[in-house]
């Protein structure tokens, strides 16, 4: 099967860390053959990080070569991905898809680009900050017939899919509320790393930034049709930037179910949790652990423990579900079907924090047509 040709545009941490750590994981099916930032001592890192994950993996392509009458070090440099600062050269190359890492501010942007050239697009959350750049994007990708996803990788975290089962199945019975809690701490040298972080412009404040992949969970759970919000948010303890640092809300679903919101970049000294609990008839669940990758309560009747309850931590709060993402995006190019996470499914929690911060700034709660 010939492999994907992939580019990555933006090479911050999230960049080089994670998409880097994907693309290596998944390199049967995906050769990544560029690199992008407009700083290009960044590009050039991550082209680095991905030579250096890539050589645990180059004496078995090199033994799959040989086979074919190559040397191992064709395959190593077919491995090296180019380093570029202006990604409208790659618009006009033979890629088939791009995985977008760059300001949140600029998920749009980027995305139109690539999809008006005929690039698949895999952005990173959220994948807008307006409801109408969203439509924007999910239309084109249609009318383009490409595919569009978004990384919301705990979604395949295996407690998280074992959660989701037990609700598809009736498991819980009726699903009464579920509740999100995002206690984590971003001091001011978090912030001073880059100047984007805390705008409105560009990011958002703790609900878009480090609240979205939990609340994204949460309206998975509890069915993501919205008919109401209310909230109200603060910024207690970083002056220096321009948006909140702690918000609660309550988020009425449309099938009579409730969700609950607390996020807080303030909790001292140090991240104290990022859970998720499901209250049912039948059932109760809570998912913790450092990335929500850990079963800490399972009850069902006749049932008090999960095996998941054991399971590792990962290197950081990112997880490692972006490798599970690469995967699932490639097969779904591959297939020609959709993505896990499409754009409709994507745009649902940004929806809910667009929602937040409306009636926190309005005092009132809103309702959803």
């Amino acid at each position: 099967m010939k492999k994907l040709r992939a580019a990555l545009i933006g090479c911050g941490r999230i960049g080089t860390k994670k998409h880097i750590e994907a693309f290596a994981a998944n390199s049967d099916l995906i050769d990544l053959v560029a690199v992008c930032d407009l700083v290009p001592e960044k590009a050039e890192r991550a082209a680095e990080e991905y030579k250096n994950r890539c050589e645990l993996c180059v004496v078995r392509c090199g033994e799959k070569t040989l086979t074919n009458n190559l040397q191992p070090t064709t395959c190593n440099d077919q491995r090296m991905p180019s380093v570029i600062t202006d990604y409208s050269k790659l618009c006009a190359d033979d890629i088939d898809f791009v995985t977008i890492a760059t300001e949140s501010g600029n998920h749009y942007k980027n995305t139109i680009d690539f999809l008006s050239a005929g690039k698949h697009v895999l952005v990173e959350k959220p994948m807008a900050l307006a409801s109408e750049h969203m439509d924007q994007m999910i239309a084109l990708s249609r009318e383009k017939k490409l595919k569009l996803a978004v990384c919301v990788q705990n979604r395949f975290n295996p407690p998280v899919q074992e959660l989701r089962k037990a609700i598809d199945s009736g498991k819980f019975g009726r699903v009464f509320t579920a509740t999100a809690r995002i206690l984590w701490n971003r001091n001011e040298e978090y912030y001073k790393q880059a100047s984007w972080r805390g705008t409105w412009a560009m990011d958002g404040g703790t609900i878009m930034n480090q609240c979205a992949h939990n609340i994204d969970l949460l309206q998975w759970m509890l069915g993501g049709e919205v008919q109401e919000i209310y909230a109200m948010t603060e910024n207690y303890n970083h002056p220096y930037i321009e948006t909140e640092d702690f918000g609660a809300a309550i988020v009425r679903f449309k099938n009579g179910s409730i969700g609950i919101i607390e996020g807080t970049a303030n909790v001292y000294p140090r991240n104290l949790e990022e859970t998720l609990s499901v209250f049912g008839e039948k059932g109760t669940v809570v998912l913790g652990g450092l990335a929500v990758n850990k079963i800490q309560t399972w009850k069902f009747e006749g049932e008090e423990s999960h095996p998941f309850m054991d399971l590792p931590d990962p290197d950081t709060v990112y997880g490692s579900g972006h490798i599970t993402v690469f995967k699932d995006f490639a097969r779904a190019i591959i297939d020609d079907r959709e993505p896990f996470v499409n754009g409709e499914e994507g745009k649902k929690s940004v929806e809910i924090i667009l929602g937040i911060y409306k009636s926190a700034r309005e005092g009132v709660p809103i309702k959803f047509d």
